[in-house]
């Protein structure tokens, strides 16, 4: 299914909703003030991706957090950013020196709930909106190169919601890529779901 400029005008504005709930969470949770914005959103296979990702992050190791969501469309849904400024974020917003032996301790759990709140703020977005219903698996975290993470999956045939998230904290910019994974029969069901809101609107 090919997506219409009016689909992905529609697909954008949902999730700059979704991050913008999800930067409120965030605010409430941490001192620094967290703005959360979405210069691009694009729909992609599994290897367009790959071959868009794949200058900026090769050979690098990968902070992920992922989860897979059932129910009226399915797939996989992630928050990816370079483990470098995973470190960063987690160390603003923990107050852990970077670098400190302790940081590596509150990582993986720090960055579970930051891309907790994130991914469920756009799934939520789009399924609030939509009146659409999915169930979620708890969030997964791990590190690895690009190639992996999306070449290795079994779902070859997805199509690649990719939409950049960009962290500005204090000055401070950290820039990482909020993945959503659909299989190709339930993006239809995503697509076919923002027509019929357009038609409503």
């Amino acid at each position: 299914m090919n997506v219409t400029t009016e689909e992905l005008d529609a697909l954008q504005e949902l999730i700059n909703i979704g991050v913008g709930r999800a930067a409120s969470l965030l605010n409430e949770m941490v001192d620094s003030h967290i703005q959360l914005q979405t210069p691009f959103v694009k729909v992609l296979t599994l290897s367009d991706a790959y071959e868009e990702l794949a200058p900026r992050f090769r050979d690098e190791s990968l902070a992920t957090v992922r989860l897979g969501f059932t129910g009226s469309f399915y797939g996989t849904a992630g928050l990816i950013f370079p483990t470098d400024s995973a470190s960063t974020l987690v160390s603003v917003l923990t107050g852990e020196e970077a670098g400190s032996a302790d940081l590596d301790a509150v990582k993986i759990s720090t960055l579970s709930e930051i891309g907790n709140i994130v991914i469920n703020g756009v799934m939520g977005s789009l399924t609030n909106v939509l009146k659409q219903h999915v169930n979620y698996t708890l969030p997964i975290y791990l590190e690895d190169t690009i190639e992996n993470l999306l070449l290795s999956s079994d779902e070859s045939n997805s199509k690649i919601l990719l939409a950049q998230a960009r962290f500005a904290i204090e000055q401070l910019e950290i820039i990482g890529d909020i993945l959503l994974i659909f299989l190709v029969g339930t993006f239809d069901v995503l697509i076919n779901a923002i027509n019929e809101e357009l038609q409503i609107i």
